[in-house]
């Protein structure tokens, strides 16, 4: 991924003051909480960051502000997590290892609902040759997890499903303990197909209590509304034929763009493909 310097001069993250990585998950590395996504066009996320310059810090590894994520996804023959999303059933989950690029570290993380409806999320910490796949003290890792939250689903029986590939910048209220996160040059791969986000659109998440915090308030002020979507459920949904049509569909066909790779994608980097 080469976006990394031009999201954040499109952002003007440079504008803020920085926070080590150990700051922000010391005050906001919110791991049950309450997740609000929005798409909005570059120029409107950039005055949100500008108006949340007073308020929020943004993450700063050795001065640089923006991180590569490569997400490989695991679901079931079926698309069992998928259809639990689209379907909007009560026990949602998703699988993945996430490697974030610059920095060599890969982490299992495993993600469900609770009765609330909120967003629990657990992490496991591998090697990273070991992203694109569940290595035996990874399956173990997601059974536990998937058991405890009442999801009737096995590491054996997922397969790698879909790569997911963005740049993102990360601001965090060190006092508030919320953090929203930016995403740019979002795609998702899978076979030799390849769906992209429209390159003026970044992809907001706010992560924080049920009570909307500062950004989410922007937001609104700014005319933007929530949008459920998942990278995940929009690739699968974009790029498996046969699937039927839903809600995230008819958003994502406005926003995304779908292709057929050329030639197929490096294996080292496209291990979920």
């Amino acid at each position: 991924m080469t976006a990394g310097p031009s999201l954040a001069a499109g952002l003007g993250l440079q504008e803020l003051r920085g926070a080590t990585l150990a700051e922000v998950d010391a005050a906001a590395a919110l791991q049950h909480r309450v997740d609000r996504k929005y798409l909005v066009p570059l120029d409107r996320a950039r005055r949100l960051v500008a108006q949340l310059a007073d308020s929020h810090h943004v993450l700063d590894l050795g001065g640089r502000r923006t991180t590569s994520y490569l997400s490989a996804y695991f679901d079931t023959e079926q698309l069992g997590a998928w259809r639990a999303h689209t379907q909007k059933r009560r026990r949602r989950w998703k699988v993945r290892t996430r490697l974030y690029a610059e920095d060599g570290l890969c982490r299992v993380e495993v993600k469900t609902k609770d009765g609330r409806g909120a967003t629990v999320k657990h992490a496991l910490k591998v090697p990273a040759a070991e992203y694109g796949e569940l290595t035996e003290h990874a399956a173990r890792f997601v059974d536990e997890v998937l058991e405890r939250a009442g999801v009737p689903v096995m590491a054996k029986e997922l397969t790698a499903a879909a790569e997911v590939r963005y740049v993102r910048a990360a601001l965090a209220d060190l006092d508030g303990g919320s953090r929203v996160t930016l995403d740019g040059a979002l795609s998702c791969h899978r076979d030799d197909r390849t769906v992209a986000l429209d390159p003026g659109q970044v992809l907001i998440e706010t992560k924080g209590r049920a009570q909307p915090a500062s950004a989410d308030r922007l937001l609104l002020g700014m005319g933007v509304r929530p949008v459920s979507l998942s990278k995940y459920i929009v690739g699968q949904s974009l790029l498996t034929p046969g699937l039927p049509d839903n809600d995230v569909r008819r958003l994502a066909r406005a926003h995304f763009t779908t292709a057929v790779n050329p030639v197929p994608l490096p294996a080292e980097r496209n291990p979920a493909a």
